[in-house]
C-alpha cells in the first residue's frame, strides 16, 4: 500500500507541475499524451530527468549526442547541429530553425524512453531466469525456494493449461517462445505502472512486432492440413472457392492484427484513465474533488495490476491457439463424408 501511495503522489506531483506552469493553462490532453508517448528523455519525477543518446545517420554520416542539447536553460526546445526536435521526432532544421520537410537519407536509431525501458526489462528478465536456472542446478531434486518457488507454478501453468491444451503433442518446440512472450509482456506491463515508467506495451510499434512474430511462427509451422483448409476448405462447394480462399487468407492476417490492437489499446487505455482521473483535480480546481479522484485512481491502479497479467495471458493463449491450428492433423474426409480416423 505504501508503494501505491508513492505512485499516486508521483503522478500528482508531475500533474501539479504541469498545472502550475506560469502563465499557462493546464491542458490535460497534452499532459496525458506526453506520458503515454515515446520521448528522447526519461522523466521520472520533478528534477529527475534522464537525457537519452540521440543516434542519427544522415546520408551515411553518423551523429551521436545527448538529447539534452535540444534544450536550453529555460528547458525550451532549440536546434542543435542542424537538427530540431518536434513532437517526439527529429528533423533537419531549416534556416529559421524550424523542421525541414526534407527527410531523405536521415535515419533515427536513437535510444528513446521505450527502447531504454525495453533494455531494463530484458536485463531484469535475464537476471530473474538465470537466477532461477542456477537455483535448479544448485538444488536439484529439492523443493523450490525463493524466486524459483514463485515462478515455477506460473511456468507449469503455461505449459499444461496453454501449450499442451492448445497445441497438443508438439507443444515443446513452442514453449520457449510462449514463456518469453508471456513474461516479456507481463514484466513490461508492470514496469509501465511504476512511477516514471515507460508505456512500452502501449506502443503500437512494439505490439506490431510481437504480433508479427506470432504470425511468422504460425505460417512457417503450417502443415499440409492447415494450408489445405485454407485453399480447399472442407465441405465447401467448388464454386465458392474463389470467395473462400481470399477470406481464409485475410483471416491469417486479421488474427495477429487483433493481437496487436488488443494489447496496445488495453494498456494505453489504462494509463489514459488513471491520468485523466488525476487531471480532474486541476480541471475543477477544487480540493473536494481530490479524495474522490485519488480513490478512483487507486481502484484503477489495482485493476491495472490484474489487466497487466490478463493481457499477457491472453496474448500467450491466442498465440498457442494459432500454433495449435497450424500443426493440428485433420482426419481425411472422403466424398461420402466419412473420416479415416487419422489412419
Amino acid at each position: 500500500m505504501k508503494k501505491l501511495f508513492i505512485l499516486l503522489f508521483s503522478f500528482l506531483t508531475i500533474t501539479a507541475q504541469a498545472a502550475s506552469s506560469e502563465g499557462e493553462e493546464f491542458k490535460p490532453g497534452e499532459m496525458i499524451t506526453h506520458h503515454i508517448a515515446d520521448d528522447y528523455t526519461w522523466h521520472f519525477a520533478d528534477g529527475a530527468v534522464l537525457y537519452l543518446p540521440v543516434i542519427l545517420i544522415d546520408n551515411g554520416q553518423v551523429n551521436v549526442f545527448s538529447s539534452s542539447n535540444f534544450y536550453n536553460e529555460a528547458h525550451e526546445v532549440v536546434p542543435y547541429k542542424g537538427y530540431v526536435m518536434e513532437h517526439g521526432h527529429i528533423y533537419r532544421a531549416n534556416a529559421a530553425g524550424e523542421p525541414s520537410e526534407d527527410k531523405a537519407g536521415l535515419y533515427d536509431f536513437s535510444i528513446t524512453k521505450n527502447v531504454a525501458s525495453m533494455f531494463v526489462s530484458v536485463a531484469l528478465l535475464f537476471f530473474v531466469f538465470f537466477s532461477i536456472a542456477g537455483s535448479y542446478k544448485k538444488n536439484a531434486g529439492k523443493a523450490p525456494r525463493g524466486m524459483q518457488s514463485f515462478f515455477e507454478p506460473i511456468i507449469i501453468f503455461i505449459r499444461d493449461e496453454i501449450a499442451k491444451a492448445n497445441i497438443g503433442p508438439k507443444y515443446e518446440r513452442y514453449m520457449p517462445y510462449l514463456l518469453t512472450i508471456f513474461f516479456f509482456i507481463w514484466f513490461n506491463n508492470l514496469l509501465g505502472l511504476m512511477p516514471g515508467g515507460a508505456n512500452l506495451t502501449g506502443n503500437i510499434a512494439v505490439t506490431l512486432v510481437l504480433a508479427a512474430m506470432t504470425l511468422l511462427i504460425t505460417v512457417f509451422s503450417g502443415n499440409k492440413s492447415y494450408w489445405g483448409h485454407i485453399f480447399a476448405t472442407p465441405g465447401v462447394p467448388k464454386w465458392l472457392a474463389p470467395i473462400m480462399i481470399p477470406v481464409e487468407l485475410i483471416g491469417i492476417f486479421t488474427k495477429p492484427f487483433s493481437l496487436m490492437v488488443r494489447l496496445f489499446a488495453n494498456i494505453t487505455a489504462g494509463h489514459i484513465i488513471i491520468l485523466s482521473l488525476f487531471s480532474l483535480i486541476f480541471i475543477f480546481k477544487s480540493v473536494a474533488v481530490g479524495p474522490l479522484s485519488v480513490a478512483f485512481a487507486t481502484f484503477m491502479n489495482f485493476l491495472e495490476l490484474f489487466v497487466a497479467l490478463l493481457q499477457a495471458y491472453i496474448f500467450t493463449l491466442l498465440s498457442a491457439m494459432y500454433f495449435g491450428g497450424a500443426v493440428e492433423e485433420h482426419d481425411h474426409v472422403d466424398d461420402m463424408g466419412h473420416g479415416d480416423g487419422g489412419h
